[in-house]
């Protein structure tokens, strides 16, 4: 990536400074929350149901709304009421963005936006994600999928057994702050995942120790990843998009103790383990 640092400040201030701030280029890594319906009393029950209220800690999401059905009107004439399908009406992103600050996410962009929306975007300080900076970065994950399709078919024109996904191994405490991700793979940790850690992975994620961070499985929608642990005491879990955080209390029967979590449909499902 080429970066785009510029200068500030006049250069007799000497050779090794480059003045009192620098302008850099930089790639996140931001939640997406793709909608799929406009109606908000919808869109809040549904929230207050999966993603409960806390627990994301102000991490940047883009408000996707190309995938959103929205309502129409046609303007009144001569004082008449308001008839149906005359161009899409505006989605609420005011309220969107009040309901996902609530959560301690921290809208930063929107994406499949009208230009009324997009204006009212602007207006709350998002920006359009459909920018160089973000174009560029979907760009990437674009030609990354491309090449894992290609490798796949590859093995199966020369008949060779696919080799196993890779695993990562982490076999020391991971504190609060701390993040790993097994790209591609499963996450093995032989140790505590403290409170504010985070442990991501492709695939599937095997905790031997208390899980109390937070636990991504199947980050790039793999929806048979499950997350094992000794000890599930989390912050957040979290498989193929589906989010549990720690606002919505444990069952007694796997809280504290050895138990797995994985999906059936779009709900996440804690089961106990043999101790």
């Amino acid at each position: 990536m080429v970066d785009t640092t510029r200068e500030s400040g006049g250069r007799n201030k000497g050779a090794s400074r480059a003045g009192a701030f620098e302008l850099k280029s930089r790639r996140f890594n931001l939640l997406g929350f793709l909608l799929h319906s406009a109606d908000m009393a919808e869109l809040a029950a549904d929230w207050s149901a999966r993603a409960g209220q806390g627990g994301f800690e102000h991490e940047p999401v883009v408000i996707d709304l190309s995938s959103v059905q929205r309502a129409s009107v046609t303007p009144p004439l001569d004082g008449q009421a308001p008839l149906a399908l005359d161009g899409p009406a505006p989605v609420d992103l005011r309220a969107i963005v009040e309901l996902l600050r609530a959560s301690q996410l921290q809208p930063v962009a929107v994406a499949g936006a009208s230009a009324e929306e997009l204006a009212l975007a602007h207006e709350l300080g998002l920006a359009d994600a459909a920018s160089e900076p973000v174009a560029a970065a979907a760009a990437e994950v674009r030609e990354v999928v491309r090449e894992i399709v290609v490798e796949k078919i590859i093995e199966k024109v020369v008949e060779k057994p696919g080799a196993p996904a890779p695993t990562l191994v982490i076999d020391k405490p991971l504190r609060s702050g701390q993040q790993v991700y097994a790209k591609g793979g499963d996450l093995v940790v032989l140790a505590v995942v403290s409170h504010g850690a985070e442990v991501i992975a492709d695939g599937s994620i095997h905790i031997y120790a208390p899980l109390r961070g937070k636990a991504i499985a199947g980050a790039r929608g793999d929806t048979s990843a499950r997350i094992y642990t000794r000890s599930l005491e989390p912050e957040l879990l979290a498989i193929a998009g589906i989010y549990r955080t720690a606002e919505n209390p444990l069952p007694a029967d796997v809280a504290g103790k050895p138990a797995q979590v994985y999906l059936e449909g779009e709900k996440l499902l804690l089961q106990p383990l043999p101790a």
